[in-house]
This record gives structure tokens, sequence and C-alpha cells, in this order.
């Protein structure tokens, strides 16, 4: 977990995990330099499974969540936001898909707390999920992806500890859609697994690092372009994975 400024959510979220961690799992958080009560709440659950680190610099989201994905120790790493709410059984629900499908990345669909509808495609409006048959659907999943139709969020995902090989460190060009990342080097390893479930309470409020609002054009051609790099590199990195692969 990522966390800046969230006081206001973030004990319920924490909560909704802890409720579905086993003695032995751990909730790994970094806390991107929050001028607020975060660390303070979180500090005060005393509870053996959070591992919190402070940083002192705001590095922004996604450097965050690359430094939280970096300290984890477990065999398969779930992302959450600050703000949502695990749904109960999320965590079964997601390792299962893995373990079934023998991916090395798992992305499921959600939904808006408080409505339990999904959000609406920004493209063609109509509900915005994902289906287990699009799983090997891989070119078109990332042709989803580049058109900005495609709905992979970090909040609904995990990973196997092995796709950390192919997924870190984040490409320093990455500012920001670190899960569209996690998605295309996904799709681009033929390794990703979709579960058309809902797992998540996806909490819609001003203060979302993404917002439903419209880009401009140029900030929207930028974020185009920095997802053709990403899957240039995805695919550079496999290439050099599969060549160690291959001489040992």
């Amino acid at each position: 977990m990522a966390t800046y400024n969230g006081a206001a959510y973030v004990l319920e979220q924490v909560d909704s995990i802890l409720a579905q961690l086993a003695s032995d799992d751990e909730l790994v958080i970094v806390d991107d330099a929050s001028a607020d009560d975060t660390v303070a709440l979180i500090e005060a659950l005393d509870d053996p499974r959070v591992h919190l680190t402070r940083a002192t610099v705001n590095a922004g989201y996604v450097r965050s969540f690359e430094s939280a994905l970096s300290r984890a120790t477990g065999d398969v790493l779930l992302l959450a936001d600050q703000d949502d709410v695990w749904i109960p059984g999320r965590l079964d629900v997601l390792l299962s898909a893995l373990a079934e499908s023998g991916a090395s990345i798992v992305a499921s669909n959600l939904v808006v707390l408080g409505t339990d509808e999904p959000l609406p495609s920004p493209l063609t409006g109509r509900p915005w999920r994902l289906e287990r048959a699009q799983s090997s659907q891989h070119r078109r999943n990332v042709l989803r992806i580049m058109l900005g139709d495609a709905p992979y969020f970090g909040c609904a995902m995990g990973l196997r500890r092995g796709a950390l090989d192919l997924v870190t460190p984040f490409p320093r060009f990455l500012t920001e859609s670190h899960d569209l990342w996690l998605a295309i080097a996904g799709n681009e390893a033929r390794s990703i697994v979709h579960v058309e479930e809902p797992t998540l309470y996806r909490r819609v409020h001003e203060s979302n690092a993404s917002t439903p609002r419209p880009r401009g054009i140029r900030a929207a051609l930028a974020s185009r372009w920095m997802l053709v790099r990403a899957r240039s590199e995805a695919r550079r990195r496999l290439r050099r994975l599969r060549r160690l692969r291959g001489s040992r």
C-alpha cells in the first residue's frame, strides 16, 4: 500500500485488509511523506503484520508502490490503495485465480463503494469490466490499454514474486499508471488472468490519484507515448530474461 495524506479513509481500508490476512502475512505500507495524521493512525494500530516505512521526501505514488513491492517478502503481492475497501474473500479469490491459471499477474473487477456498480468506460460509457475470456487476448488487451479502454486498476491487481524480475524496477520514465505498466508486462509475457468477480469497493472522491475528469490533449498524448515506451521496455526485459534463463 502507498499512502499520502490518507487519514480520512486509511483505517477502514487497513481494517478490511487485516481481516483477511493470516498471522504470518504482512501489510507493507510506504507513506509518501504525509503531512496529516496518516502515519500516526497506522502506528496506533500496533499490529505486527503492519510494516510501515515513512519517506522523508514526497516521491509520488508510482515510486511509493515500487518501494512497497521491493520491501514485501510474500510469494504473492496484492496492491492496495489507501482509500478503498477490500470485499470479504478478495484474498482467496485472487490466490485461487493465480493457482488455477498459472499466470504471474492477476487483475479483477471492482465496483464503486456505495452503489455496487462498475465504473463506466471513458470511451463507450458502458460498464467497465474485465472478462475471463479476455485473459488470453493479449494483443487485444494491449491495444485496449493504448486506447485508454482497459479497466486495469492497480488496487484490483496482484502478482507472484517471480514477476518482480520483469516489472521492477519500474521504468524511470513511468510517472503514472503503474497499473497499466503491470498489465502491459503481464500481457506481453502471456501471463495474466482476469477475474470477473469484483473483489474491491472503489471509493470515488475528489482526491483520488486517478480521476474521471478529461485531460487536455497534450497530457493525453504524453500519457499514450509513455505507454508505448512501456510496451517497448516490457518486450526488451522479456528478451533479456529469456536469454538469461536459456543460458542456465
